[in-house]
């Protein structure tokens, strides 16, 4: 369900099921391997100026349920076998104005400069639901946006290396968003399919663009969602319909590395921004 226009931050942490004393054999959770993800928290709890993060070994064998400082935003709502993402605004990663609660995937759980390319391929699969969510109130929607699942770009070691980089981050290949309601697909692509070369390598809006594509409307009910990628090609396909597919020489030319991310990536910075996504399977295979 959604929330009206009078609930704020205060209370939506008030209502967070307490589960920090849940048994550790509890495991009837989602089905959700923790062996390659790594967590991001909405907080700055041991004030180092970053998001809070959780690496897999202290997630897996359903440690997540022993870590107080993970509870309000990633719990288990047993009702309904179901792992639950929380955010709201407050702390960002340094390349964003937005909060999250986020799981990011790495193949080398010792090595998050390790990543996969379209070359090497990757599918994500996952059945999630957004539960509540605050209204937006300084635009014309009705709720604010999320992001619940991407491919995100990284610019390898060996580029940063030849060019003398100081940043690996890259730009989004895919972002899934929820919007009043309706799935949304945003795929980056040239804005000049000529660029080649180093100019590749820019992560700027003056190189590449969203292409924003509507897949449908599923409210604030549970849906499947799937992403595949390969060699100048990437599908996304919600529940049985037909994929959407796209094969522009965009991808053909796509310079970075990637890796896939899930959960609940707050569009707002609203002081009463809010969301609750809730994920039932999330699986990666490569």
């Amino acid at each position: 369900m959604s929330c009206s226009s009078t609930d704020n931050q205060e209370e939506s942490i008030a209502n967070i099921p307490t589960t920090v004393n849940l048994p550790q054999t509890v495991n009837n959770s989602a089905i959700i391997d923790f062996s390659n993800w790594k967590l991001t928290l909405p907080v700055d709890q041991n004030n180092n100026g970053s998001p809070d993060e959780y690496q897999p070994n202290q997630l897996v064998n359903f440690g997540y349920q022993n870590i107080e400082a993970v509870q309000p935003y990633l719990y288990n709502d047993l009702s309904n076998t179901a792992l639950v993402f929380y955010t709201f605004p407050e702390i960002s990663t340094s390349n964003s104005s937005y909060s999250r609660t986020e799981l990011r995937e790495l193949i080398n759980p010792n090595n998050a400069k390790q990543n996969w390319s379209l070359s090497d391929g990757g599918e994500m699969i996952g059945r999630l639901q957004v539960e509540s969510i605050s209204e937006d109130l300084e635009t014309n929607a009705n709720y604010h946006k999320v992001i619940v699942m991407q491919i995100h770009g990284i610019i390898t070691e060996e580029d940063m290396a030849s060019h003398g980089l100081s940043s690996n981050n890259g730009p989004p290949l895919i972002k899934i968003y929820w919007k009043d309601g309706y799935l949304w697909s945003h795929k980056k692509s040239l804005v000049d399919q000529t660029t080649s070369g180093d100019a590749l390598l820019d992560t700027s809006s003056a190189t590449w663009f969203d292409i924003k594509d509507n897949l449908g409307y599923v409210g604030f009910e549970a849906f499947d969602f799937r992403i595949s990628a390969s060699t100048g090609r990437v599908e996304v396909q919600l529940n049985n319909q037909e994929p959407l597919v796209y094969t522009d020489i965009s991808l053909n030319k796509w310079p970075f590395h990637n890796y896939f991310k899930a959960g609940n990536y707050l569009g707002t910075t609203s002081p009463n921004g809010f969301a609750y996504i809730k994920y039932f399977s999330l699986n990666v295979t490569h």
